[in-house]
């Protein structure tokens, strides 16, 4: 059940993933928010230069490791554009991180990337739960979801 607060910082995952679109990079973003409702970090994609682990999942995870105690990161919700990868969800719950709240699903995005005729990528698809599977998870999020696809169209299938 989504709520305002949920729509809220998913819609500003949305901003970031169209920011780093106009970038240049492939359209995700993320932002990290504490059990009171604190935004303490927030980060888009950044692959485009070549290093394909610059997710803003793992950059988020990253600042949470150096920035936050155990107990306030076991609090902490990540809210992203698109599903963690593999690479991500691994790393949230090797830092501890709380629950992920996510618009568009891993499934969703391997859907439209075949629409797309976009040729699977190195690691397997897999949800969230298939990798880390003691994290509370949210989505996806149905009255983001054309957003959502529409920032990967643009990505893939340029006007």
């Amino acid at each position: 059940m989504s709520t305002e607060t949920d729509i809220r910082h998913l819609e500003r995952c949305l901003e970031l993933a169209a920011a780093a679109l106009d970038a240049g990079d492939e359209p995700f973003g993320s932002v990290l928010v504490a059990a009171d409702g604190t935004v303490l970090a927030e980060d888009r994609n950044r692959v485009a230069g070549g290093d394909h682990t610059r997710h803003p999942e793992f950059e988020l995870a990253r600042w949470a490791a150096e920035n936050l105690t155990p107990a306030e990161r076991a609090t902490a919700t990540v809210y992203t554009s698109g599903e963690h990868c593999p690479m991500c969800s691994a790393a949230h719950a090797w830092v501890g991180l709380g629950p992920i709240v996510y618009a568009a699903s891993t499934a969703q995005l391997s859907a439209w990337l075949a629409e797309f005729g976009v040729s699977p990528g190195p690691v397997n698809p897999l949800p969230i739960q298939a990798v880390a599977p003691n994290i509370a998870v949210s989505g996806p999020f149905p009255a983001l979801t054309e957003q959502v696809y529409a920032l990967h169209r643009r990505l893939h299938q340029p006007a």
